[in-house]
């Protein structure tokens, strides 16, 4: 195993996926569940976001030219979808979530576009295609990509102790402080879309 790729892989994504940052935002969306409905959304997340970053990590680039959908159309239909999951933080909508939308919040916007959003799913796939094609390689970039995903199921694993110490009341402001953060996230996503394909059309023209 390449150990110096496996430290690239290992910083670059740890630094895009952020796990703390990430606890306002797991806190917001799974505060009012009870303990074991807050871990399985946590594993159920992590476990989405590996397997994505795993499938555009293998096909990634292939399966946008078959589809014909450029990068920046995935990095703006991630800003939408946040844009929507704010506004239900801001409103105070997931207030009182029930066990039908566990997996829900687990898959949208935790496991994606947040844990494997477009930065991930970017930087992943350009760690493959600079590779040589080695085994070696490619064990360092999975093992990468594994450790940083374990170090984010950690993170929302032991987020608990966060939640005994706000309590509801501080909860429910953490909820509404993380959802004016994750709709600034979004704006920026959708920002950026837009400027990539205006640089895309721009050089085309």
């Amino acid at each position: 195993m390449d150990l110096k790729l496996f430290g690239e892989v290992f910083v670059t994504l740890l630094v895009i996926v952020d796990p703390p940052g990430m606890v306002p935002i797991f806190l917001a969306l799974t505060g009012a569940l009870p303990a074991r409905q807050r871990h399985r959304a946590g594993t159920q997340a992590v476990a989405l976001a590996l397997g994505v970053i795993v499938v555009f990590a293998v096909a990634g680039q292939t399966l946008l030219d078959y589809l014909h959908v450029d990068l920046p159309a995935l990095q703006g239909a991630g800003g939408l979808l946040l844009i929507l999951v704010a506004l239900e933080l801001l409103t105070g909508k997931t207030d009182e979530p029930t066990t039908q939308s566990t997996s829900n919040i687990a898959l949208v916007p935790l496991g994606t576009p947040l844990l494997a959003g477009p930065g991930a799913i970017v930087a992943t796939m350009l760690f493959v295609q600079r590779s040589d094609g080695s085994a070696a390689e490619y064990v360092s970039i999975g093992a990468g990509i594994v450790a940083v995903m374990l170090s984010v199921w950690l993170v929302l694993r032991f987020s608990g102790v966060i939640v005994k110490i706000l309590r509801p009341g501080g909860i429910e402001v953490l909820t509404r402080i993380a959802g004016l953060l994750l709709a600034a996230i979004a704006v920026q996503l959708i920002a950026d879309a837009v400027a990539a394909f205006v640089r895309q059309y721009a050089a085309g023209g």
